[in-house]
């Protein structure tokens, strides 16, 4: 903790088997970190390549484990976030021989057994979204109609719903989506935010300058580093101590109401979960 405050990472990923996994956690926690949003890591980086949704089931079980153990090194807990990768996309329709439906079937499916798990109570919420890179038209309706089912789950579960998309500070379209699907549009978490986001709730890349500007606007917002656990691109993104220390930062910059928007009010009203209660 940090002078008794929760500390979450809303959103990283753990590798069970070939990299830092528990130690990462570790790291976290040793620094002050107390919460985290585990992401289950794309299929085929586990090995998985998937043919039906029931495949998807290896990847989110075991990252359902990692996050079992991730929790027992915590002052708090973590929660599995589970989904399909939106570049899973690209994979099934440039070497894997998918058509844009097909992949869209198939990435469809492996959300309706995310949402299972989501309603058996064991996980928290859903990941989905669309590729941030450019796409034919196809391909791009398929990836909508991808996200757009996690919105349907979202609406019928009452669980947030975390987006991998395209860089943007205005995706109200997307967030009416939700809504229309019966989703508080709140509910829709941009995961890789900038400090400025219109429609969902940005999670915010825990770099100085994006923080400062979210705490400047007052609005709800969550702190995230996508540590990716990768031994292949061991400097990518954020390393797992970088939200404890940027709490640090903004609390010695006088941002402790924006400290305490990210890490108990914007949890609570997103995903519903108490971050001060869950502390030991």
């Amino acid at each position: 903790m940090i002078d008794d405050r929760p500390v979450l990472d809303d959103h990283l990923h753990l590798d069970p088997d070939n990299n830092r996994g528990i130690d990462a956690v570790r790291d976290f926690a040793r620094v002050g970190g107390t919460h985290l949003l585990v992401v289950n890591k794309p299929s085929w980086h586990l090995g998985v390549e998937a043919e039906t949704g029931a495949d998807f089931r290896e990847v989110f079980e075991r990252t359902i484990d990692i996050v079992e153990a991730a929790s027992s090194e915590l002052e708090g807990r973590a929660w599995p976030v589970l989904g399909v990768h939106p570049g899973l996309i690209t994979r099934l329709v440039d070497e894997r021989d998918f058509s844009p439906d097909e992949a869209r079937d198939l990435m469809q499916a492996g959300i309706d057994v995310a949402a299972e798990y989501v309603e058996a109570g064991d996980a928290l919420a859903l990941k989905s979204g669309r590729p941030h890179y450019e796409v034919d038209d196809d391909v791009w309706a398929a990836s909508n109609a991808v996200m757009r089912r996690a919105f349907d789950h979202g609406a019928d579960l009452e669980c947030a719903v975390q987006l991998h998309a395209e860089a943007s500070e205005d995706m109200t379209e997307v967030a009416n989506w939700a809504e229309a699907a019966g989703m508080e549009p709140h509910r829709v978490v941009k995961h890789y935010a900038s400090g400025r986001l219109e429609g969902p709730t940005p999670s915010v890349m825990s770099d100085k300058e994006r923080l400062e500007t979210a705490a400047e606007r007052g609005e709800p917002f969550l702190m995230e580093t996508d540590y990716i656990d990768d031994p292949d691109r061991p400097g990518a993104v954020l390393g797992p101590k970088t939200v404890p220390r940027r709490v640090r930062w903004l609390l010695e910059n006088g941002y402790d109401e924006a400290v305490e928007i990210a890490h108990v009010e914007t949890p609570k009203a997103v995903y519903g979960i108490d971050t001060e209660a869950t502390l030991e």
